[in-house]
């Protein structure tokens, strides 16, 4: 990303949440800040980034707004002049209202995430088409249509009633949670992994948390992410093909990631209601504090994954557990304990099943059921590093 994209990612929010404040109208609003952006991202690396760029976007996506509003009727026309002869609004702080916008539980999940990525996260369409493999006219139109239910809903620019405060810190927690993953772990395509998503979901994650910050479970979020992400540049090898855990280089882990990472659990876990994703990152942090794998404090990532699954029970907590048993107590039991996925029709089709039941059945020593499990793996996933990695640990196998 040049100093240029960072700086525009970071000003539109702020411009979007001014526009949408003052004008009442996210679609428009959202519309216009848009090209202000385009027209930022082409003139201001040629001509420079002006004094005041806040100010330079926030003029032209007005300009854009009025031009709209002017094309529309001569009622909108006067309305616009009279906006127009208003006063500046303050250089206030949107963002986290802007967020709740996009996350509202009226959108679908898929429509959450695109939303927040274009309003919050200032991607274009064609970026955010291209993160989750879509075309980017199917992209155009689900934001188009997330952009349509927020219009005819109704909903003004302004913070959630505080009783629905915590719901939509929740939904909003998940949303930036799902960007990471489909950053740290791509569902498709060529690449194992994609950091402007990783970075980006971090990005608002500290947005999240400065304008929440007594909220434990944002810390948690983002102590997660940052504890999660410290092991990026070691989960590829030169060939872009995936090394797991067990196997990668932790002299590659960033050490600036994971001080921040510990930090933020030992400031947040326990210092308010117990969530997932404070779990979830001091189950990261005892990975990363690991100086091997043999060294990995297994009997208390077992514990907490105990924990989590009262907190927060689910599949995906079930099948990690899964993984915390074999370590603790043996791949038999492992297997015993990823049993109870069977039947499960949330996890119907997912490969991590299957490569996990493949990696405790070849520990097991049953290598044909675990060269199966491989191939049933990798048949089901769509990621071709994964692909690649499971098909070649198959081969590795013998059949009987």
């Amino acid at each position: 990303m040049t100093p240029v994209e960072g700086l525009l990612r970071e000003l539109a929010p702020q411009v979007l949440g001014a526009l949408a404040r003052r004008y009442g109208q996210f679609d428009a609003a959202e519309d216009a800040v848009q090209e202000a952006l385009l027209a930022a991202a082409t003139q201001w690396p040629h001509d420079g980034v002006p004094d005041n760029p806040r100010g330079w976007l926030s003029a032209v996506a007005t300009r854009r707004l009025i031009d709209e509003f002017r094309s529309d009727s001569a009622r909108r026309r006067r309305e616009a002049e009279a906006e127009l002869e208003k006063p500046d609004v303050p250089h206030t702080d949107d963002t986290l209202t802007l967020l709740f916008l996009c996350a509202h539980p009226s959108l679908s999940p898929p429509s959450q995430l695109a939303l927040t990525l274009r309003a919050v996260g200032g991607l274009t369409t064609a970026e955010i088409a291209a993160a989750f493999l879509v075309p980017e006219s199917t992209m155009a139109q689900r934001i188009s249509r997330a952009k349509q239910t927020i219009r005819k809903s109704g909903l003004g620019f302004e913070p959630p009633p505080a009783g629905e405060r915590a719901e939509r810190l929740r939904v909003l927690r998940q949303v930036l949670y799902l960007i990471f993953n489909e950053g740290y772990t791509a569902s498709g395509g060529p690449q194992l992994q994609r950091a402007d998503l990783t970075s980006e979901a971090i990005r608002l994650a500290r947005m999240l948390r400065a304008a929440a910050p007594k909220d434990t479970e944002c810390g948690g979020l983002l102590a997660l992410m940052l504890l999660t992400d410290a092991r990026r540049a070691a989960r590829a090898d030169a060939a872009g093909d995936l090394v797991p855990l067990d196997r990668q280089d932790r002299s590659l882990w960033s050490k600036e990631q994971i001080a921040e990472g510990l930090e933020l659990v030992s400031a947040t876990l326990g210092r308010g209601p117990i969530g997932p994703y404070q779990l979830q990152a001091a189950i990261a942090a005892l990975h990363d504090e690991a100086a091997s794998d043999a060294e990995t404090d297994w009997p208390q990532i077992l514990a907490l994954y105990n924990v989590l699954e009262r907190v927060s029970p689910g599949p995906v907590v079930t099948l990690n557990k899964a993984v915390a048993v074999a370590r603790t107590s043996g791949p038999l039991a492992g297997l015993a304990a990823l049993g109870e996925l069977d039947g499960d029709e949330r996890m119907a089709g997912n490969h991590r099943v299957e490569a996990v039941r493949a990696h405790l059945l070849e520990q097991a020593g049953f290598h044909a059921e675990a060269q199966a499990a491989f191939r049933r793996a990798a048949r089901l996933t769509t990621s071709i590093p994964e692909q690649r990695y499971l098909n070649q640990r198959a081969l590795t196998l013998p059949e009987h």
